[in-house]
């Protein structure tokens, strides 16, 4: 009996504990696409990534997602959104996603999307990763994908 209420305490504890370090952030990230089969593809791979609330707003072609900051992060929402098709500013999806999108979601991609990866111009993107690793001097890229902020 005295165990369990020790576990009892230790649990409410935790779960207080967990509460107050969980942090809930909000973030409105620039999203290529055009139509409202594009919202729904959106935020269907906001919210795979851990998104808790994804809303993108067609007109503005921003994406807004509310997300708990231990389990996932922007870089990781906007990686999976990029999985999905559709181009954010620190992440363009692969040649071959983007094809796969519908036509009216085939959205006109900017120069920016088949820019250099690194600020030294020598690394190159090819379907949305760095085409050669040993040209990427300065550490824009990680794991073979570009992290070069916008």
């Amino acid at each position: 009996m005295k165990t369990l209420r020790i576990f009892s305490f230790a649990a409410i504890l935790m779960a207080i504990a967990n509460f107050s370090f969980a942090q809930t952030k909000t973030e409105t990230i620039p999203v290529s696409g055009n139509c409202g089969m594009c919202k729904t593809n959106i935020e269907k791979a906001a919210k795979k990534a851990g998104a808790e609330k994804a809303d993108w707003n067609v007109d503005e072609k921003t994406l807004t997602v509310s997300y708990n900051s231990s389990s996932t992060n922007a870089a990781k929402i906007q990686q999976a959104v990029a999985a999905a098709g559709y181009d954010t500013p620190d992440f363009k999806t692969t040649e071959a996603a983007y094809k796969k999108l519908h036509a009216c979601c085939q959205y006109e991609r900017t120069a920016d999307s088949k820019a250099s990866c690194c600020s030294s111009g020598k690394c190159e993107m090819k379907d949305g990763k760095c085409a050669d690793m040993s040209k990427c001097k300065d550490e824009c890229c990680k794991s073979g994908t570009c992290t070069k902020k916008s």
